[in-house]
């Protein structure tokens, strides 16, 4: 059973993998290798990632005592960062994960959730009620990658 629950600082490590191995694995499929290794650099440093995941305060997918995923609400309805593990994709976990960021954001009176979401990532958005508000072009460590603002009111 997948439970997901507040992170820890001692998930870190685990979360970087996640976000570092779905991009390489899993976004690939639609952005070439320098997009990817931009977005997901080998040398990303770690103070950097710890700060950020300080800053998004995620929760994080369990099952079986493994992190399969995780992700965030902002107070302004702001999903940043949306990631299943890429050994996990297609078993319900992103579903899961988004019913909780919608509960979440029922109980701190937030309607309106968006994100700027992958070309990858658009389908299960789309599945989940998001509907593109534009599409953009975002640098990424002097790469250009193809994204859609989404959003969707609860």
């Amino acid at each position: 059973m997948i439970k997901v629950r507040r992170y820890s600082e001692s998930d870190i490590p685990a979360l970087w993998e996640i976000f570092y191995h779905t991009i390489r694995n899993i976004n690939i499929r639609d952005y070439s290798r320098a997009q990817v290794e931009a977005w997901a650099p080998d040398n990303f440093d770690q103070a950097i990632w710890q700060r950020k995941m300080h800053s998004i305060a995620p929760y994080v997918a369990v099952l079986d005592g493994e992190i399969v995923g995780y992700t965030d609400l902002q107070d302004d309805g702001l999903i940043d960062h949306f990631f299943c593990h890429h050994q996990y994709q297609g078993r319900g976990i992103g579903k899961i994960m988004m019913e909780h960021v919608f509960e979440q954001g029922k109980l701190r009176g937030i309607s309106k959730f968006h994100s700027e979401v992958s070309i990858t990532a658009r389908p299960f958005y789309e599945k989940q009620g998001f509907c593109i508000v534009e599409e953009q072009v975002v640098n990424v460590r002097g790469q250009k990658l193809r994204n859609f603002l989404m959003e969707s009111h609860q």
